[in-house]
């Protein structure tokens, strides 16, 4: 794969400050994100590269999603292979998945094809697309089981996918194709229909179409459904959520189940039951049990935690040495039966996969977000991983924050009272440098300080720890002469 640049080739994109200059300078670019392990990336790649050809004046260029996390988060990829196309600086349209077709069509569209009048379909591109992309890309529709009619590429399914698509379907009398899981639906109709299932008191599979671009994309054209979520009923599509709502309202999903002899459960709570599809070995699946529970938090990662085979992974073994949290991990380069297996398993396509007491919590960009909003944290202390941090853990931490620490009421730069401003001046005057906590903004901190410091008043000064006093305090000895060699002892 070479490198390059406009003018009829593509280039590798090697860090984010070089994307960002070529973004700013306003030109068309192209971005296709890819992974050196998936094929579908490299069939697009082709495609791709004929079409560098056939723009010359725009930017074709290539990221190695696993190896410039920071390009890819930022752009919000999950998958690969996925493409964002730039105009004057701003993204205009995104692509996700291994679609020719689209692909030439969104690049006639965004760096402007030579028939402006026509439409640019992207078999009868003619001169716009050049005929090796034509070719590309019926070489590629037809490796994936399409066949030509007229000028247009049917893109069919293979019979792998078929095949995998129907053992999904038929892995349990009821299941549900949607976003997200039952326990954390990423949709509202995803979120109406598990309610719906749970009503009816029904053991039912589910599949995250997010998790699995060929299973959401190959399942619309397998069903003729282009939406999700998509409900089974013994191999059988019944439909979406406002089909699922309308027989629920009915009576009707009550009859469909009873006559396909679907199991009613009995519950307290009147929930049904979720169940995940694997369909693998007894052996495996008693195996990824035990790795997922061999420790509280478990990371099935690309290398090991003192060496990441990916940034992805570097990613979240460093989320969890901040929260100084104590894991285990498992290699999934080392063993291509977990790798593949676990996938399926989860549910959750691609890695790092980290899970706390045995539940999936996701990957990188789910474990930094739940760290950004301290969910992270609350879920290690619910579980007992670590504890609970006490209001006088709380202050230690803050009052050895900083070797000279002031508590006071306001800022540095806007005292809230005349003492807390004569100890800011005393300090500075004497060239201190110091940490402050303004204890208005937290009355916890303001009326627990007072119990642990048995000292009821603000300012309140401490250097290593240590309580020095507050504002007579600080003055006398700033007058004597004692206040810079007290704070540096």
């Amino acid at each position: 794969m070479g490198g390059g640049g406009a003018g009829g080739s593509v280039k590798d994109v090697l860090s984010k400050g070089e994307l960002d200059g070529l973004r700013q300078s306003g030109a068309t670019l192209i971005l296709h994100f890819w992974a050196s392990w998936c094929e579908a990336s490299k069939q697009m790649d082709q495609v791709f590269s004929h079409l560098s050809t056939d723009f010359p004046n725009s930017h074709f260029l290539r990221v190695e999603a696993e190896e410039q996390p920071e390009i890819s988060e930022e752009y919000s990829v999950s998958a690969v292979p996925f493409f964002v196309f730039f105009k004057d600086g701003k993204v205009v349209d995104k692509l996700e998945g291994a679609d020719p077709s689209s692909l030439a069509n969104k690049v006639a569209k965004v760096a402007g094809s030579t028939n402006p009048g026509e439409a640019a379909a992207p078999a009868s591109l003619g001169m716009a697309a050049g005929p090796t992309v034509l070719e590309s890309v019926q070489d590629l529709a037809k490796a994936n089981g399409s066949s030509q009619t007229g000028n247009q590429v049917q893109t069919g399914l293979d019979d792998k996918i078929k095949k995998r698509l129907q053992q999904l379907i038929d892995s349990h009398p009821v299941m549900l194709f949607i976003k997200g899981n039952p326990e954390e639906p990423k949709c509202g109709f995803s979120r109406k229909v598990v309610d719906i299932l749970k009503d009816e008191k029904v053991k039912f599979g589910t599949f995250d179409i997010l998790s699995d671009n060929e299973v959401r994309e190959g399942l619309k054209k397998f069903s003729k459904w282009p939406t999700f979520p998509q409900l089974y009923c013994k191999g059988e599509l019944l439909g979406g959520c406002d089909i699922a709502i309308a027989m629920h309202e009915s009576g009707e999903l009550k009859e469909v189940f009873r006559d396909h002899g679907v199991d009613i459960i009995a519950t307290e709570q009147g929930t049904g039951g979720i169940l995940e599809p694997t369909g693998l070995t007894a052996n495996l699946n008693s195996r990824l049990q035990s790795l997922i529970n061999s420790s509280p938090v478990m990371l099935f990662m690309k290398g090991k935690p003192d060496e990441p085979k990916c940034g992805f992974s570097h990613k979240v073994v460093e989320i969890l040495k901040q929260e100084k949290v104590d894991f285990e991990s498992f290699d999934i380069l080392s063993d291509d039966e977990v790798r593949q297996g676990l996938k399926v398993y989860s549910n959750w396509s691609s890695y790092p996969q980290l899970y706390i007491k045995g539940e999936l919590i996701g990957g990188s960009d789910i474990a930094l977000e739940m760290q950004k909003s301290g969910e992270l944290k609350r879920i290690l202390t619910e579980k007992g991983i670590v504890k609970e941090e006490t209001l006088e853990d709380h202050l230690k931490s803050l009052i050895s924050s900083s070797p000279v620490m002031l508590f006071m009421k306001g800022t540095p730069d806007n005292p809230r009272c005349g003492f807390s401003s004569k100890v800011v001046n005393a300090l500075k005057e004497e060239g201190i440098d110091f940490g402050s906590f303004d204890i208005l903004t937290n009355d916890e901190v303001r009326q627990g300080l007072k119990v642990f410091s048995n000292w009821p008043t603000f300012p309140q000064l401490y250097y290593k720890g240590e309580l020095i006093g507050g504002c007579d305090i600080v003055l006398e000895l700033r007058n004597n002469g004692e206040l810079k060699e007290t704070l540096s002892e």
